[in-house]
């Protein structure tokens, strides 16, 4: 069933959405090469309950942790453990926060250190196709002009794979709602879009083939080429001309802007001693 939501409603969906890109940038001021990914996940969690949040993940269908923390050529629903961030890694982090009876999700896809030019690149253009995708989520459009926006973007212009098996989604009181937001599709498919709509949108682009595969603990995704791949998401209201995103990567930006300077500056003084 697809929902049409009040005005009231989109504000306190935008309440959870923020508190996801919140805890998005105390994970930014977080992240360095030697943290463990186990350490994110706990940090997170504690940083949205005291604020007075659920995690959404947690115990979602059995998932284990509040973060999906997926590194280099996992694509979604990594598992946070013992693994230790290293120089030129980068780290997808999906976060849900339940607040006020509705749900928040967004994704963020961090570069931790001195990440090859290359795979910046593939960053850059995987967020770049999620604001293309975004701009389509208007009135009287339809789920595939979404899709087609976030493909054509990141497929024909830049010649990345587009991953078919995992999709966006309607967002509100449930975590997953209708309808299914894929990253591939053609102009004027699919359901069509209302303004009061909520939906997640998530590109999942990776730098070599789209195939991918899930490996045996029925929950992490990885490319099947082992090539990295990337994943930004935005909580997004459907509007009248465009769409509009309710959370936000602004401080997230800021904060691992800060922090990868930081982190440089401390690197450039250990290397001088």
């Amino acid at each position: 069933m697809i929902h049409i939501r009040s005005k009231d409603e989109i504000e306190i969906i935008r309440k959870s959405a923020l508190m996801v890109s919140a805890t998005l940038t105390e994970v930014a001021k977080f992240l360095k090469p030697g943290i463990k990914t186990i350490s994110v996940d706990k940090m997170a969690e504690a940083f949205i309950r005291d604020n007075g949040g659920v995690p959404s993940f947690l115990n979602y269908h059995g998932f284990p942790y509040s973060l999906c923390i997926s590194v280099n050529e996992v694509v979604v629903h990594g598992f946070p453990g013992d693994y230790e961030l290293k120089d030129g890694d980068i780290i997808s982090v999906d976060c849900g926060v339940y607040m006020n009876k509705y749900h928040g999700d967004s994704a963020y896809t961090f570069a931790i250190g001195d990440v090859k030019p290359e795979v910046l690149q593939l960053l850059k253009v995987t967020k770049e196709s999620l604001y293309r995708g975004i701009a389509q989520a208007r009135d009287h459009n339809r789920v595939g002009d979404i899709s087609f926006a976030v493909e054509n973007y990141t497929s024909k212009e830049h010649g990345y794979g587009v991953v078919r098996e995992l999709v966006g989604h309607g967002v509100g009181k449930d975590l997953h709602e209708d309808p299914q937001v894929p990253n591939n599709g053609r102009r004027g498919d699919g359901k069509k879009l209302k303004e009061g709509m909520v939906v997640a949108i998530e590109p999942m682009i990776n730098m070599g083939t789209r195939e991918v595969k899930t490996l045996a603990d029925g929950w992490t995704v990885v490319t099947r080429d082992g090539k990295p791949s990337a994943h930004f998401e935005h909580t997004t209201a459907v509007r009248r001309n465009s769409g509009e995103h309710l959370s936000t990567f602004a401080n997230i930006e800021a904060a691992e802007t800060a922090n990868t300077e930081l982190n440089s500056s401390y690197y450039s003084l250990v290397a001088a001693v």
